[in-house]
C-alpha cells in the first residue's frame, strides 16, 4: 500500500525547490495562466483553476465540420417531427412518437454539449431551444395522459387504444 503522507511530502519539497516563474511558466501544448497569477496575485504552489486558464485555441475546421453536422442532424429530426405521419393518439403509434420525441431530446443534449466544448455560442443556444422543442412535444403528449393538463381530442388521456 502506498503511503500518501510521504507521496505528498515529496510533491511538497518538490514545489517548494521550484520558482514562481517555473510554476507558471507556459509550456508548449498548454494554455497560459492569466497575468493575475504570473505576477503573484495567485498562490504559486496552489495549482491553477481551469476557470483561469483562457482557452482561446482556434477551432479546427474538421471540428467545425462536426459541429455543424451534428447540429444539423439534430435540427432536421426536430423540423421532421412536425410532420410525423403515423397516428400517435394511442398504443404502438404512440410509444414510437414518444421514442422520436426522445431522441429529439436526447439530440439537443447531443450537440448542447458539443457545441460548449467547441465554444460556439450561436450553436449552444440554439441546442437549447432544441432541446426545448422536444420537451414541448413530449409535455404535449404526456401531460393530458397523466391528468395534469386538459385532454383534448388531438391528445386523449388514454395511453392503450380501445
Amino acid at each position: 500500500m502506498t503511503d500518501w503522507d510521504k507521496e505528498l511530502a515529496k510533491i511538497d519539497k518538490q514545489l517548494a525547490s521550484m520558482s514562481d516563474e517555473e510554476l507558471v511558466a507556459p509550456v508548449a501544448g498548454r494554455p497560459s495562466v492569466p497575468a493575475a497569477v504570473a505576477k503573484g496575485g495567485g498562490r504559486a504552489s496552489a495549482p491553477v483553476p481551469a476557470a483561469a486558464v483562457s482557452s482561446s485555441a482556434p477551432i479546427s475546421r474538421a471540428a467545425k465540420f462536426g459541429l455543424y453536422g451534428r447540429i444539423g442532424l439534430s435540427v432536421a429530426l426536430g423540423v421532421g417531427m412536425l410532420f410525423w405521419p403515423y397516428d400517435a393518439k394511442c398504443g404502438a403509434g404512440l410509444g414510437l412518437y414518444l421514442g422520436a420525441v426522445l431522441a429529439v431530446i436526447v439530440s439537443g443534449i447531443w450537440s448542447a454539449v458539443w457545441s460548449w466544448r467547441h465554444r460556439a455560442a450561436r450553436l449552444h443556444v440554439l441546442s437549447y431551444l432544441l432541446l426545448a422543442w422536444g420537451l414541448i412535444l413530449g409535455g404535449l403528449e404526456v401531460l393530458p395522459r397523466t391528468g395534469y393538463a386538459k385532454p383534448t381530442i388531438l391528445h386523449p388521456a388514454n395511453w392503450a387504444c380501445k
